[in-house]
Protein backbone atom coordinates (compact mmCIF):
# COMPACT_ATOMS: atom_id res chain seq x y z
CA UNK A 1 0.00 0.00 0.00
CA UNK A 2 0.79 3.55 -0.13
CA UNK A 3 2.51 4.44 2.58
CA UNK A 4 0.98 7.98 2.43
CA UNK A 5 -2.34 6.71 1.78
CA UNK A 6 -2.89 4.11 4.48
CA UNK A 7 -2.51 6.77 7.24
CA UNK A 8 -5.72 7.87 8.53
CA UNK A 9 -6.19 11.14 8.86
CA UNK A 10 -7.91 12.32 12.61
CA UNK A 11 -10.57 15.05 12.86
CA UNK A 12 -9.58 17.36 15.54
CA UNK A 13 -12.16 19.02 18.00
CA UNK A 14 -14.44 21.54 16.09
CA UNK A 15 -13.58 20.32 12.80
CA UNK A 16 -16.62 18.13 10.74
CA UNK A 17 -15.77 16.40 7.39
CA UNK A 18 -19.15 15.26 5.28
CA UNK A 19 -17.86 12.12 2.65
CA UNK A 20 -21.00 12.12 -0.30
CA UNK A 21 -19.63 10.01 -2.99
CA UNK A 22 -16.44 11.20 -4.47
CA UNK A 23 -16.93 15.22 -2.87
CA UNK A 24 -15.21 16.09 0.46
CA UNK A 25 -16.67 18.61 2.45
CA UNK A 26 -14.67 20.06 5.84
CA UNK A 27 -15.88 22.48 7.86
CA UNK A 28 -13.64 24.46 11.08
CA UNK A 29 -12.90 27.74 12.52
CA UNK A 30 -10.70 28.86 9.72
CA UNK A 31 -13.27 28.75 6.92
CA UNK A 32 -15.27 25.84 4.99
CA UNK A 33 -13.35 23.79 1.76
CA UNK A 34 -14.96 21.34 -0.87
CA UNK A 35 -12.88 19.30 -3.10
CA UNK A 36 -13.75 16.19 -5.36
CA UNK A 37 -11.47 12.82 -4.55
CA UNK A 38 -10.62 10.83 -7.53
CA UNK A 39 -13.85 7.73 -8.67
CA UNK A 40 -11.27 4.84 -7.76
CA UNK A 41 -10.31 5.87 -3.99
CA UNK A 42 -13.21 4.92 -1.35
CA UNK A 43 -12.87 7.56 1.20
CA UNK A 44 -14.91 6.47 4.72
CA UNK A 45 -14.78 7.92 8.14
CA UNK A 46 -13.58 5.92 10.89
CA UNK A 47 -14.25 6.61 14.58
CA UNK A 48 -13.08 10.17 14.27
CA UNK A 49 -10.67 9.76 11.38
CA UNK A 50 -10.78 9.92 7.92
CA UNK A 51 -9.38 6.73 6.08
CA UNK A 52 -8.60 6.15 2.15
CA UNK A 53 -8.80 2.79 0.62
CA UNK A 54 -7.84 2.03 -3.39
CA UNK A 55 -9.23 -1.20 -4.93
CA UNK A 56 -6.55 -2.66 -7.01
CA UNK A 57 -2.59 -2.18 -7.19
CA UNK A 58 -2.20 -0.20 -10.51
CA UNK A 59 0.59 2.52 -10.73
CA UNK A 60 -2.05 5.02 -11.48
CA UNK A 61 -3.95 3.89 -8.80
CA UNK A 62 -1.32 4.09 -6.22
CA UNK A 63 -0.58 7.90 -7.36
CA UNK A 64 -3.74 8.28 -6.45
CA UNK A 65 -4.34 6.90 -3.10
CA UNK A 66 -1.78 9.18 -2.17
CA UNK A 67 -2.30 12.39 -3.73
CA UNK A 68 -6.21 12.19 -2.15
CA UNK A 69 -4.70 11.47 1.39
CA UNK A 70 -2.86 14.45 0.86
CA UNK A 71 -5.78 16.79 -0.32
CA UNK A 72 -7.84 16.07 2.37
CA UNK A 73 -5.22 16.19 4.87
CA UNK A 74 -4.50 19.56 3.71
CA UNK A 75 -8.26 20.75 3.59
CA UNK A 76 -8.13 19.82 7.49
CA UNK A 77 -5.25 21.34 8.42
CA UNK A 78 -6.31 24.30 6.32
CA UNK A 79 -9.59 24.86 7.94
CA UNK A 80 -7.80 24.24 11.28
CA UNK A 81 -4.50 26.62 11.47
CA UNK A 82 -4.43 28.45 7.69
CA UNK A 83 -1.52 28.09 5.28
CA UNK A 84 0.74 31.40 4.74
CA UNK A 85 3.49 32.89 2.91
CA UNK A 86 5.75 35.42 3.77
CA UNK A 87 7.32 37.32 1.22
CA UNK A 88 10.03 40.58 1.20
CA UNK A 89 10.40 43.54 -1.20
CA UNK A 90 13.93 44.15 -2.02
CA UNK A 91 14.93 47.46 -3.58
CA UNK A 92 14.89 51.36 -2.93
CA UNK A 93 11.48 52.83 -3.60
CA UNK A 94 9.95 49.14 -3.83
CA UNK A 95 7.27 48.74 -1.23
CA UNK A 96 3.66 47.45 -0.94
CA UNK A 97 0.22 48.34 0.62
CA UNK A 98 -3.66 46.94 1.01
CA UNK A 99 -6.30 49.01 -0.15
CA UNK A 100 -9.14 47.41 0.40
CA UNK A 101 -9.25 43.51 -1.46
CA UNK A 102 -6.14 45.19 -3.48
CA UNK A 103 -2.79 44.71 -2.92
CA UNK A 104 -0.68 47.36 -4.83
CA UNK A 105 3.02 47.02 -5.58
CA UNK A 106 5.02 49.92 -6.41
CA UNK A 107 8.11 47.89 -7.82
CA UNK A 108 9.75 50.07 -10.36
CA UNK A 109 7.35 50.42 -13.14
CA UNK A 110 5.93 53.61 -14.49
CA UNK A 111 2.61 52.59 -12.63
CA UNK A 112 1.82 50.62 -9.28
CA UNK A 113 0.79 47.35 -9.82
CA UNK A 114 -2.46 46.82 -8.67
CA UNK A 115 -3.89 43.13 -7.71
CA UNK A 116 -7.30 41.45 -6.49
CA UNK A 117 -7.05 39.28 -3.61
CA UNK A 118 -8.64 36.59 -4.54
CA UNK A 119 -11.80 35.53 -1.84
CA UNK A 120 -10.79 33.44 1.13
CA UNK A 121 -7.41 34.86 1.29
CA UNK A 122 -6.10 37.79 3.24
CA UNK A 123 -2.94 39.86 2.66
CA UNK A 124 -1.35 41.55 5.35
CA UNK A 125 1.72 43.99 4.26
CA UNK A 126 4.32 44.93 7.35
CA UNK A 127 6.93 47.99 7.11
CA UNK A 128 6.18 48.18 3.82
CA UNK A 129 8.14 45.71 2.59
CA UNK A 130 6.97 42.61 4.23
CA UNK A 131 3.95 40.62 2.48
CA UNK A 132 2.04 37.77 4.52
CA UNK A 133 -0.22 35.75 2.83
CA UNK A 134 -2.95 33.65 4.24
CA UNK A 135 -5.88 31.61 3.84
CA UNK A 136 -7.34 28.08 4.84
CA UNK A 137 -6.63 26.72 0.95
CA UNK A 138 -3.07 26.10 0.10
CA UNK A 139 -3.28 25.47 -3.28
CA UNK A 140 -4.78 29.34 -3.56
CA UNK A 141 -2.47 30.21 -1.08
CA UNK A 142 0.36 29.19 -2.99
CA UNK A 143 -0.49 30.19 -6.28
CA UNK A 144 -1.42 34.05 -5.02
CA UNK A 145 1.88 34.16 -3.92
CA UNK A 146 3.59 32.79 -7.14
CA UNK A 147 1.26 35.63 -8.96
CA UNK A 148 3.04 38.26 -6.42
CA UNK A 149 6.34 37.22 -7.02
CA UNK A 150 5.54 37.17 -10.98
CA UNK A 151 5.24 40.53 -10.88
CA UNK A 152 8.80 41.66 -10.31
CA UNK A 153 11.01 38.27 -9.96
CA UNK A 154 14.32 38.92 -8.03
CA UNK A 155 16.60 40.03 -10.45
CA UNK A 156 20.76 37.90 -10.43
CA UNK A 157 22.93 41.53 -9.97
CA UNK A 158 21.71 43.15 -7.17
CA UNK A 159 18.71 41.29 -5.96
CA UNK A 160 15.55 43.35 -6.52
CA UNK A 161 12.41 42.02 -6.65
CA UNK A 162 10.27 40.58 -5.23
CA UNK A 163 11.35 36.92 -3.12
CA UNK A 164 10.20 34.84 -0.63
CA UNK A 165 11.18 35.05 2.88
CA UNK A 166 14.70 33.12 3.12
CA UNK A 167 14.67 32.73 -0.59
CA UNK A 168 18.79 32.69 -1.71
CA UNK A 169 19.19 34.48 -4.99
CA UNK A 170 22.03 33.70 -6.62
CA UNK A 171 24.10 36.56 -7.68
CA UNK A 172 25.85 37.39 -10.90
CA UNK A 173 29.00 39.31 -11.26
CA UNK A 174 28.42 42.09 -13.29
CA UNK A 175 30.85 43.39 -16.53
CA UNK A 176 34.45 43.48 -15.65
CA UNK A 177 36.04 46.70 -16.23
CA UNK A 178 38.59 46.55 -19.24
CA UNK A 179 41.99 47.15 -18.96
CA UNK A 180 43.68 50.50 -19.57
CA UNK A 181 44.44 50.12 -23.31
CA UNK A 182 42.55 51.99 -26.03
CA UNK A 183 39.93 49.87 -28.14
CA UNK A 184 41.22 47.30 -30.25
Amino acid sequence: MSRIGKQPISIPDGVTVNVSGSEVSVKGPKGQLSGRVPEEIDVAIDSGSVVFRRPDDRKSTRALHGLSRSLVANMVKGVTEAFFKDLEIQGVGYRAEVQGKKLILTVGYSHPVEMPVPAGISVSVDRNVAIRIEGADRQAVGQFAADVRSVRPPEPYKGKGVRYLNEYVRHKVGKAAVGSGVGG
